[in-house]
């Protein structure tokens, strides 16, 4: 009976034995097993800031997974329009994309509120809402039915006011022009006399040069240098109220994320969190170099946008983003989620970060 007994349990340790180097070939060979990506953006190649932050996403997640997870970064009519990113992460052409959520307008009107909303939220309210507000919930929820997931994936800050060929003195010399700005902004501009005319920043230069547009906005004067947009209009003009941050976007095909195992999943998620941080460092430190690169080497004429033209856009910006958050269901719940983190944190920053700017800058804010 002994030794019965001791060949059972022999043949017992054994078999578990077997079964846990079987295991542990199996979690090695996930471990060890790779996939290649492809990024599809709506931002030129390599561009400055906005392009440069899916190369660096990818950069950063090649390193962390040890090249298990490689991505190939397209920019805009590389592989697909800059204009068809949604569609290509939603179809499966490409897992990932880095883009706007207001270019999607025409799909999901309510992806407006988490790019830009007029003299709404900066990205730093706007990252505090959608990571500890409900934000990411509600933007996850817009895009379920078309098979993505969505991180947010940079911030371009407080942007300017746009490029004008002739000067802005008051709402009467918006009459008739031609001008690229997207999302809710050119909606209120619309409404004060302004054609407006949606194109990839591809095409901004040639189209201001040619004349057929007279106006843009684009980014900053990071972004605005760059595209040498100061060889096509005069006139720079500020603030972007149009535009208090846009919020960039990494669209992820969802079938394509549930294939990655755990631990990819994870650094992909992680990557995107630093990029997100680190998009908005960039403009931070580069902006005010590009501007006074713009103003002393290039004689551009900074102007600061009248009052009543701004008066006037704040009045049409309740309207346009009354009216989006009544056309859904989904589009009121994200409104009101807005709206009311935006009350919250308004009413702490007035006595922190606005009372700072002031005191730090008194002549400014008594000017203004």
């Amino acid at each position: 009976m002994k030794l019965r007994s001791l060949a059972i349990a022999v043949a017992m340790t054994g078999a578990s034995a077997g079964l846990l180097l079987v295991s542990s070939i199996d979690n090695t060979a996930q471990a060890q097993e790779t996939f290649e990506w492809k990024m599809v953006t709506s931002w030129p190649k390599n561009f400055p800031g906005v392009g440069q932050g899916p190369e660096r996403l990818a950069e950063l997640v090649n390193e962390m997974s040890d090249g298990r997870l490689t991505i190939e970064v397209f920019g805009a009519g590389q592989l697909v329009p800059g204009f068809e990113v949604f569609d290509a992460v939603a179809e499966g052409t490409a897992e990932l994309g880095h883009s706007a959520s207001y270019y999607w307008k025409g799909k999901a009107p309510a992806a407006q509120f988490f790019a830009a909303v007029p003299f709404g939220m900066n990205a730093q309210e706007m990252n505090a809402w959608l990571h500890y507000g409900g934000g990411m919930e509600l933007w996850n929820e817009l895009y379920d039915d078309f098979g993505v997931d969505v991180l947010v994936a940079g911030a371009s800050g407080v942007q300017m006011g746009g490029w004008y060929n002739k000067e802005i003195n008051s709402v009467a010399d918006l009459d008739g022009l031609k001008m690229r700005m997207p999302g809710l902004g050119g909606e209120v501009m619309n409404r004060m006399g302004v054609a407006i005319v949606n194109m990839p920043g591809g095409e901004i230069f040639t189209s201001l040069q040619s004349g057929a547009i007279d106006a843009t906005e684009w980014i900053g004067p990071y972004n605005d240098l760059a595209f040498g947009l100061h060889q096509a209009a005069d006139y720079y003009y500020y603030p972007g109220w149009h535009e208090p941050t846009v919020m960039f976007e990494a669209i992820i095909n969802e079938e394509a994320f549930a294939e990655l195992p755990a631990d990819l999943q994870a650094i992909l998620k992680a990557a995107v969190r630093d990029i997100n941080a680190d998009v908005l460092d960039e403009y931070t430190a580069r902006n005010n170099d590009a501007l006074e690169t713009l103003i002393n080497e290039h004689d551009v004429e900074l102007r600061r946008l009248p009052d009543d033209v701004l008066a006037q856009a704040q009045e049409h910006s309740a309207d346009v983003v009354a009216e989006l958050a009544e056309s859904s269901e989904l589009a009121g719940r994200i409104h009101e989620s807005y709206r009311a983190f935006q009350d919250k944190v308004v009413n702490y920053h007035t006595i922190s970060e606005q009372a700072y700017y002031n005191a730090r800058n008194p002549d400014e804010a008594t000017s203004n």
